[in-house]
């Protein structure tokens, strides 16, 4: 087959081929990658912050709202209410990630 074109202009057109393949291929799922992981870390970040500001108002409201009635011995309610709430979030946060894992195995 006959080709118009000379060799020095293929070469120049297979190397503008190979570096678009390589960015399409390379680059992009990179810079994707990228923006899951930022994301990924401000919504930890936030959750780090967010979960114990949470339990420390549930705390402190339960100690706000009873008044006197967990005073003296039963001072220890209102932290164990705080430490069931901490709790639950680590069972939610756990279920998640034995969903996760079992989906991928059962993909596989």
């Amino acid at each position: 087959m006959a080709s118009d074109k000379s060799l020095p202009t293929q070469v120049s057109e297979l190397w503008e081929l190979v570096v678009a393949y390589a960015k399409q291929e390379t680059i992009e799922p990179i810079k994707n990658l990228g923006r899951f992981v930022v994301r990924g870390v401000i919504g930890s970040v936030l959750l780090c912050i967010g979960l114990p500001l949470l339990i420390l108002a549930t705390l402190r409201a339960v100690q706000a709202e009873t008044g006197t009635a967990l005073t003296g011995n039963w001072n220890w309610v209102p932290y164990l209410a705080a430490a069931a709430l901490s709790l639950v979030f680590a069972g939610l946060a756990g279920l998640g990630i034995s969903r996760k894992t079992k989906k991928k195995r059962e993909a596989r």
